[in-house]
């Protein structure tokens, strides 16, 4: 692609934000409510934030609300009450214009999203999507993205909110770049966010909680990737510190954290992990995920899970996935008491399910089954659909081979729904797999519902088809990767 070309694009997509901005700014001139509603991850409630942040800022009256996703029952309660009302989706709408299209075409909406779209928009709409200008939504550039776009727009003061918009790039996993880097648009922002003097750039091991705990919690609090016998093992994590590196973990009586080790103790850890790694079976290179670009929060406190844009991220997921986005959406707009100290204890509480869920998987072999073109991850009803998507990201991660895309799935049992997770690695989208494609046709075949990126997808499906299901998408698998090999 030119150089003229990729700018042509990223000015097509500037100009579309630049239109959202002005309708958004005409309900706040004529005091109208403003509705906002995201998806309940953590690039959603990202996006919540930075359109909730630049709505106060600007006085604007608005609501938030935060979904899992959108149907006829999530809409009504969207839309219940006042009728001249501006509703903003963030994270998600694309995927579902024709149902929006039938429900919302009498109304003004603002669909701020990344995703594939599928069906067409009212002209009441302000639809601003990356793909619509030929960019990559799965890599290149986050909802958490497109609401910081808009709100720069809507007034550059906004340029701040750059860094909740790379805390959202990094819980959607968009890293995908060099040394775990963000690039495309999402490049820029960060770029904004440095700019802004709010933002700092290194490259480093990646543990969770590099900043904020001694190195062997840390090291036990790394699930991306996954490392058997030390992840979710405090014990086994301090044994391995002393037994296979030249570190000492405490010293004059106090922890060390990761940023306190020697260039040459960095060294000697990341060697001993990759070696365990190796003896555990799985491929070299996902040991070199463990070092790549840090992106510190310059003005958050050090000892707070805010520093690291990752550990925001992980925060922000955590307070979705366990039913307390609230507090999350609060965090990102500016609330360091109340809501910081309870997003902790959610934090804290879903990291133990997490390593329950993974143990749960381990116990029994064929929870997780290898089949002709996919694996499939039976969470059943141990794994709560909330967690479903956080544990097949985990495990794609962490397989011996990982020429197969995870197909992950839960019992939603009030509903009698499969709650589908779908994740691949970069290097079968780069071979023509894309499973938001495959989860749609396979969930519509079977009465269901499904989409999302080339590399990461979702959907829902009826109880009782989850066995079709499965193997329809093996089937859609293989045929695409047969079909993209032979040059179709």
């Amino acid at each position: 692609m030119t150089v003229k070309k990729r700018r042509a694009q990223i000015n097509g997509l500037f100009k579309s934000a630049s239109k959202a901005a002005n309708l958004i700014r005409e309900y706040i001139d004529e005091e109208k409510i403003i509705h906002v509603a995201s998806h309940y991850d953590a690039d959603g409630l990202a996006a919540a934030g930075v359109m909730g942040q630049c709505l106060v800022r600007s006085g604007g009256k608005f609501r938030v609300r935060i979904e899992r996703w959108l149907d006829n029952n999530v809409i009504d309660r969207i839309t219940a009450g006042e009728k001249n009302v501006l509703t903003i989706f963030t994270d998600f709408g694309s995927g579902d214009l024709n149902l929006l299209a039938e429900r919302l075409s009498n109304r003004h909406a603002i669909i701020l999203d990344h995703h594939q779209p599928v069906g067409e928009a009212p002209s009441s709409f302000v639809h601003i999507n990356p793909h619509l200008h030929g960019i990559d939504g799965s890599r290149d550039l986050s909802g958490a993205g497109v609401a910081y776009l808009v709100a720069k727009a809507l007034d550059k003061s906004n340029i701040d909110l750059a860094c909740v918009a790379t805390v959202g790039a990094l819980g959607d996993l968009q890293d995908k770049y060099e040394q775990r880097s963000l690039g495309g648009v999402n490049e820029k922002i960060v770029e904004d966010a440095v700019n802004s003097g709010l933002l700092k750039l290194e490259v480093d091991l990646l543990f969770f909680g590099r900043q904020t705990r001694p190195i062997h919690k840390a090291l036990s609090r790394t699930t991306n990737p996954f490392i058997p016998g030390i992840s979710g093992e405090e014990d086994a994590s301090y044994a391995f510190l002393v037994q296979r590196t030249s570190i000492t973990p405490k010293k004059r009586d106090k922890w060390l954290a990761l940023r306190d080790l020697s260039e040459e103790e960095k060294k000697s850890l990341f060697s001993s992990l990759a070696a365990h790694l190796a003896s555990k079976g799985l491929p070299s290179d996902i040991a070199l995920s463990l070092i790549g670009n840090v992106y510190t929060l310059a003005s958050e406190e050090p000892w707070t899970p805010l520093r690291d844009a990752r550990e925001f991220a992980v925060l922000l997921n955590a307070t979705g996935r366990m039913e307390k986005p609230g507090l999350g959406v609060a965090v990102c707009m500016g609330d360091r008491a109340t809501a910081l100290e309870q997003a902790n204890a959610v934090l804290n509480e879903y990291r133990q399910t997490i390593t329950k869920c993974m143990n749960w998987l381990k116990e029994k072999p064929g929870r997780i089954k290898e089949m002709d073109s996919i694996y499939v991850v039976r969470g059943e009803n141990f794994i709560h659909e909330n967690l479903i998507g956080t544990v097949s990201s985990i495990i794609s991660t962490s397989l011996p081979k990982q020429e197969k895309p995870i197909i992950a799935y839960s019992i939603v049992p009030q509903e009698d729904l499969i709650k589908v997770s779908a994740r691949a690695v970069n290097t079968l989208t780069k071979r023509g797999l894309d499973l938001g494609e495959i989860l749609r046709i396979a969930a519509e075949k079977h009465s269901g519902k499904g989409g999302g990126h080339n590399v990461a997808a979702g959907a829902q499906v009826p109880n009782k088809k989850i066995k079709a299901f499965v193997e329809f998408v093996d089937e859609l698998v293989r045929n695409q990767l047969e079909e993209k090999q032979r040059g179709g």
